[in-house]
């Protein structure tokens, strides 16, 4: 947390009400001048992609023009604004003079307003631009790019004499190293104003030193004999570092930050330590949208997001894909979680934002590197999806070393897209990797995942490896008794992340695992799973209101206070006459009660079935050590359509469809790598996957399938694949097994 005192020399005040808006670029003129100084109704944090960015298909990238008057207070030397986030490009003026221009929509940033103030007036007019270019990241990624003024601003008045806060950092810069149970913390921080000025550091108000400011700056090493660790979960111990700035013996200005004291390391065999034990990271990553808010969230919304974090008992959360607000970093460090950090450079490289790319990975790391609970440097996402060549490795190559100049302390790490090959170069380039894998949704089965990670870590003994994302969409309308891969049901999700868990265990060398995603997030270029605008593969929905049966496999998994949850509530009609009830617990015996009697008692690890008989309607619960959880279920004839999802019902089709298979040709029930063995099959087969590369969005387009992740295709039958996709209409489906009919074999 950064804060500031001193108040007779620096003032700082929240701005968030006053302003104009208007949906398009304004004239820098005195009539847009005189509506923001009358007052306008537009607070911020405001996005005006709240409704449209979460609906689906276009929504409106370009510019918006937001106004604010601004008095400074008598007697200030300087005046800035300061902006938390503006997404994504920011050109601030006054006085029909533009005062700077800000590229990257994640980072503060802030803006001297002294010399154009007249009188100590003036309005600041600030044109947002999220409209698409080839200069700024993200430009193409699997969320929606909400434009606006989307977190707070200040206003802040500072003396003469001040802290410089180079790069729009915090001013002061705190660097601890730890020698047993001593800590030398070296502190540092640069000072404008004065020749004589002075700083005085101290930490928690006791160890102390006045140093001269020298060439613009002062430094000092402070030592904390007996230091205590900042130890995640168990001991998140914060220290707080202030610098005062001295003219005589007048504090001037000052600024504070809370750190903490701790070790880590990344060891192939043990994964992740911490403070020198073994200390598995197992959590989520977080987008900082919610339903009908965007990315213009409150206090309330962020607190909300860390509590389901803490409740499912993640060490964990990677904050993708860009800088996250600050405040949330702040949350993390008190609560001890784990961070991964990182900047938004996904998907597409741009060569014409290589520059870009740099800027927002010095301000990431120059605003955040006090933060306890970072440990790493995420340099990109899934940034090879349309290719890999020598550019692109360059350009990481620079960001690798720039990371490391600005942060020695802390290890640099890449996200790959699972179909990066493991040679290519770009794997070993960071200090730690990992992967985005999808087996089990997007390709494969959920089992190739665990071949996969272990073919890798064979291969390859003495490199660390992580899991950066993976996961499964679910629509809890959509309910299954018989869940398959791409059904986008509720019921699915669930158990393919029970094979998760499990598979995850059994690999303690995994470093970091990261759920993709803590929670449903707005994504424009969706329409799948009957939902438009987002992407479904949350624990919990959009709104953050429903906790989907998967993040309760979690609970079970990582929680320590007791609970019991009986999953498939949303699943209420039931044509079986024997049902599934499938508990979870992360207690050891779960005993089962159907209409209040005891039906049965089970022992186990974190998932616990039931077969039940059903006849009419049911009272289901589970008991276990104290805590219960009830379901009510009825037999029917039929199930509701309503709990089908379309594609679903296309997808099941296949099953009874009475579709030609003559003998010596093919048909859908043959696989890829078989058909491929002819040319027209290899022909036909290359216009259905072009297809269906681009069926979600922009995303997919450009996709180069390597020969590893070719093999695991190649032994899918069309029909599986086929009911993976989902959406594929039935008549199609049989003009392409008439087509496969006459190629023979």
């Amino acid at each position: 947390m950064t804060t500031r005192f001193a108040p007779a020399h620096r003032r700082e005040a929240l701005i968030l009400d006053g302003w104009a808006f208007a949906p398009a670029e304004m004239p820098l003129d005195s009539t847009w001048e005189q509506v923001a100084a009358e007052g306008a109704a537009t607070t911020v944090p405001h996005t005006w992609n709240a409704v449209d960015g979460q609906a689906g298909g276009e929504y409106r990238r370009g510019r918006s023009t937001y106004a604010r008057k601004i008095v400074a207070n008598a007697g200030a030397a300087e005046t800035w604004i300061e902006f938390e986030g503006v997404n994504s490009t920011a050109l601030v003026s006054m006085g029909g003079r533009v005062l700077r221009q800000h590229d990257g929509g994640y980072s503060t940033f802030r803006v001297n307003l002294t010399d154009a103030l007249v009188d100590g007036e003036g309005t600041v007019i600030v044109i947002v631009d999220n409209a698409a270019n080839e200069t700024v990241y993200p430009q193409r990624a699997d969320f929606t790019f909400y434009g606006g003024i989307y977190r707070d601003v200040r206003l802040i008045e500072v003396p003469a004499t001040h802290l410089v806060l180079h790069d729009d950092g915090p001013g002061l810069q705190v660097t601890p190293a730890l020698a047993g149970d001593r800590a030398d913390v070296a502190l540092s921080a640069r000072v404008a104003g004065a020749a004589e000025a002075r700083v005085r550091f101290t930490i928690d108000g006791e160890a102390d030193v006045t140093v001269p400011v020298v060439a613009g700056a002062a430094e000092a090493v402070l030592v904390i004999d007996h230091v205590r660790r900042w130890h995640g979960l168990r001991d998140p111990h914060l220290y707080t570092a202030r610098a005062e700035v001295l003219v005589g013996e007048e504090i001037v200005d000052g600024v504070e930050l809370r750190f903490g004291c701790r070790e880590f390391s990344i060891d192939a065999d043990r994964g992740f330590l911490l403070n020198g034990e073994e200390y598995p990271l197992r959590g989520v990553s977080r987008h900082q949208d919610l339903q009908g808010v965007g990315n213009a969230i409150t206090e309330e919304m962020k607190q909300q997001d860390l509590a389901l974090i803490k409740e499912i008992g993640a060490t964990t959360v990677r904050l993708a894909h860009y800088q996250h607000d600050q405040r949330f970093y702040d949350l993390c460090d008190e609560a001890g979680l784990v961070v991964w950090a990182e900047i938004p450079q996904i998907t597409v490289f741009l060569p014409g934002a290589v520059q870009n790319a740099r800027d927002q990975l010095t301000e990431l790391i120059v605003q955040n590197r006090h933060h306890a609970s970072i440990v790493c440097w995420g340099l990109s996402n899934e940034i090879t999806l349309a290719g890999a060549g020598e550019d692109v490795q360059a350009a990481h190559h620079d960001l690798n070393d720039l990371a490391h100049e600005l942060d020695g302390t802390r290890p640099t790490v890449m996200a790959n897209l699972f179909l990066l090959e493991t040679d290519h170069p770009l794997v070993t380039l960071p200090d730690v990797m990992s992967y985005n894998l999808y087996f089990g949704w997007y390709v494969g089965e959920a089992p190739d995942n665990d071949t996969w990670l272990d073919d890798f870590h064979t291969a390859n003994p003495t490199t660390p490896i992580g899991l950066s994302e993976y996961g499964a969409d679910a629509n809890p309308l959509y309910q299954s008794a018989n869940p398959t891969k791409g059904d986008y049901t509720e019921t699915y999700q669930a158990l393919y992340h029970e094979h998760m868990v499990e598979m995850i265990e059994a690999r303690p060398w995994l470093w970091a695992t990261h759920v993709w995603n803590l929670a449903d997030f707005g994504s424009a270029g969706r329409d799948e799973g009957g939902a438009t605008g987002r992407n479904q593969k949350g624990l919990v929905s959009f709104d953050r209101t429903l906790k989907k049966d998967a993040f309760y496999v979690y609970k079970a998994a990582w929680s320590t206070e007791p609970f019991v949850h009986v999953a498939g509530r949303r699943r209420p009609d039931r044509a079986e006459a024997n049902t599934e009830v499938v508990v979870y617990s992360n207690q050891r015996e779960v005993t089962l009660e159907v209409d209040g009697k005891v039906h049965g008692v089970a022992t186990g690890d974190r998932v616990f079935r039931f077969d039940v008989p059903i006849t009419g309607e049911h009272r289901i619960t589970a008991r276990a050590d104290g805590v219960s959880d009830t379901i009510e279920v009825r037999k029917v004839e039929s199930v509701p359509e309503a709990q089908v999802m379309p594609t679903t019902t296309i997808a099941n089709w296949f099953d009874d469809a009475d579709l030609p298979a003559p003998e010596g040709y093919f048909s859908i029930r043959d696989s890829l790598g078989d058909i491929k063995q002819t040319e027209a099959g290899a022909q036909l087969l290359a216009t259905v996957m072009e297809a269906m590369a681009t069926s979600r969005g922009e995303v997919g387009r450009g996709v180069e399938i390597p020969p590893a992740m070719q093999a695991i295709v190649d032994r899918m039958s069309v029909e599986k694949l086929l009911s993976q996709a989902g959406s594929v209409p039935p008549e199609q489906v049989a003009a392409l097994n008439a087509q496969l009919n006459l190629i023979a074999k």
